[in-house]
């Protein structure tokens, strides 16, 4: 671990509502999500057009309408995850709502001879990112302890016995007043030091079990203008709006059957939330260099994110005849409040390139037709940054800083990559894609991915159309029940898959 992560976890409490890197992620890393005709052929749509998903991927395709257009997508998640952490399997599921890219396309032609022949706007909403979750894991481990980062804090800061009761109510106060953490004493009864009643060599039997809730919602306003049908060009206005919700019970219980160890359990509770608005924006471009081809460019610009994120948590620890079964929580310590943080957050940009192919396009869409797609987006993980909404705070200033330098030290760009087609015959689509998301990681250990197998089907006829699509995800992830600063950090090996169902409803006017 370099020194900017040893920094930081030794500058604020982890547990005080603070950031950690992988908050970067949710925000980040992500599978695309759209209409059911989009989610069919892989998420391709940098070249496209012609769906209103295009609003939130390459505005220009909002330029190939030249009718009016109004669309609702529901959809249904289907969750399973596999846990391997410190030898032990774990498998536990979640199935939920969903929906995908709803809304209403109005376009206007040019009835004059001009070079725009057209021009569409387009409002939309789209839900990016789906926080619903169950994330379980357990195993026996005797190399380390929940309970050392609460002994690092207080070390580090050298805290007395009064700023270890007081200072710390979201963690290290918690495990101080609950004895989890005492003082060690000298010669006179002086105290030395801090020290973690967990028999960490004997070992413990932890169990992590946080179910997640919320999502991340994109509102898009595009507009899009079509010249000579051989180029379009289009820009959108986007107002993300994050809600993210986490209830977190994690616990140790002594592994041996000794009872005079001082130690047999200890259970922590936290319950989380983070909700932030923002602004962003997307521009695109798609040419036809000839009849049966599209190139599509497209650049979401950093979304500006401001965020509130309140937190409350309980500890309850037995240390047998130490102390017996001790309570606290931190709304005693905080007048019955949550505690409250604000800041800021810049997400990562990103650029897509794109290509179609799409046979026989011809104006009579009854005959028989057929498309091919491709898009390569580059995303720039490790350009996520925080700030203090607090500009007097020096200290969460400096915090800031740190947690910046350690995301850079954390994650990477990467490239992504969607591929997908459709056949067509009359009123009927056949469709089939698929689409791999590489590691945000930079260490080599922390394996990650998603990869997606999709299809669907499509009818459309006299104005309407509906369309059917399924989306498998294979999950490959990793997940931190804690960090500690001197010691290597152990995870939890995430597996599973996911199945997304999704049905889009629309009609022209």
């Amino acid at each position: 671990m370099n020194k900017n992560i040893l920094m930081l976890f030794s500058f604020l409490s982890f547990s005080a509502s603070a950031q950690i890197p992988e908050d970067a992620l949710r925000t980040a890393w992500f599978t695309q999500n759209g209409t059911a005709r989009n989610m069919a052929t892989g998420g391709v749509m940098g070249s496209l057009g012609g769906d209103i998903t295009a609003n939130h991927v390459n505005p220009a395709g909002i330029g190939l309408f030249k009718t009016n257009e109004l669309v609702l997508t529901p959809g249904f998640f289907m969750n399973r995850n596999s846990f391997k952490y410190r030898g032990t399997d774990t498998l536990n599921s979640k199935n939920y709502f969903n929906y995908g890219t709803s809304g209403i396309i109005l376009s206007s032609a040019n009835r004059t001879k001009q070079k725009w022949t057209s021009n569409a706007l387009a409002i939309s909403v789209n839900q990016v990112a789906n926080y619903n979750n169950h994330i379980q894991f357990k195993g026996f481990n005797n190399m380390s302890s929940f309970s050392e980062q609460y002994l690092e804090e207080l070390v580090k800061d050298h805290a007395d016995s009064n700023a270890a009761l007081s200072n710390y109510i979201f963690g290290s106060s918690l495990a101080f007043r609950t004895f989890l953490i005492d003082t060690t004493s000298g010669a006179g009864g002086a105290v030395t030091g801090y020290q973690s009643l967990v028999p960490i060599s004997t070992g413990v039997n932890q169990l992590y079990d946080a179910t997640t809730r919320g999502g991340y919602h994109e509102i898009a306003l595009g507009l899009a203008g079509n010249l000579e049908d051989k180029m379009y060009v289009g820009g959108s206005f986007t107002i993300p709006v994050i809600s993210y919700q986490r209830e977190l019970l994690y616990s140790e219980t002594d592994a041996t059957t000794n009872p005079n160890n001082n130690f047999k359990s200890f259970e922590y509770k936290e319950t989380f939330s983070s909700k932030g608005i923002g602004i962003g924006a997307k521009l695109g471009v798609i040419y036809k260099p000839q009849e049966f081809w599209r190139i599509g460019f497209a650049f979401h610009t950093p979304q500006l994110m401001g965020y509130t994120d309140r937190i409350s948590s309980s500890l309850t620890s037995n240390t047998e005849s130490y102390a017996g079964i001790k309570s606290e929580s931190s709304n005693n310590l905080n007048s019955g409040k949550s505690g409250q943080r604000k800041y800021n957050m810049i997400t990562p940009w990103r650029a897509i390139i794109s290509a179609s192919y799409v046979f026989r396009e011809i104006s009579d869409t009854r005959r028989q037709r057929a498309f091919i797609s491709a898009d390569i987006e580059y995303v720039n993980y490790r350009s996520s940054r925080f700030s203090s909404a607090d500009k007097n705070d020096q200290a969460l200033i400096s915090y800031y800083q740190l947690m910046n330098d350690v995301i850079k030290d954390t994650y990477k760009s990467n490239i992504n990559f969607r591929l997908g087609g459709e056949l067509k015959f009359h009123t009927i689509m056949f469709r089939l894609g698929g689409a791999y998301y590489g590691s945000p990681y930079k260490e080599a250990d922390l394996a990650a991915n998603r990869i997606l197998a999709t299809g669907g089907l499509g009818y459309r006829d006299h104005g309407i159309f509906i369309d059917l699509s399924y989306a498998h995800t294979f999950t490959k992830d990793v997940q931190f029940a804690y960090r500690l600063s001197d010691k290597p950090n152990t995870f939890a090996e995430q597996g599973g898959n996911r199945g997304n169902m999704v049905l889009t409803f629309g009609f022209k006017f």
